[in-house]
């Protein structure tokens, strides 16, 4: 005898894989682990702290 399925089940779940593969997709392509954004965002304030740190004060005139 056949098995039971409920075919709305099944799109549900087909739909799913669907967009759990784009959604991966999508990260392998424009996303980033929190590590690295972590690591960027040091760097940049690192960066602007040893610019401003460099800046020369302006003669009051």
């Amino acid at each position: 005898m056949a098995e039971i399925v409920n075919l709305r089940a099944v799109r549900k779940q087909t739909t799913r894989k669907a967009d759990r593969s784009r959604a991966d997709a999508n990260a392998a392509k424009f996303g980033r682990t929190k590590e690295q954004r972590k690591t960027e965002k040091a760097c940049s304030e690192q960066a602007a702290r040893a610019l401003d740190g460099h800046e020369r004060e302006r003669e009051k005139e």
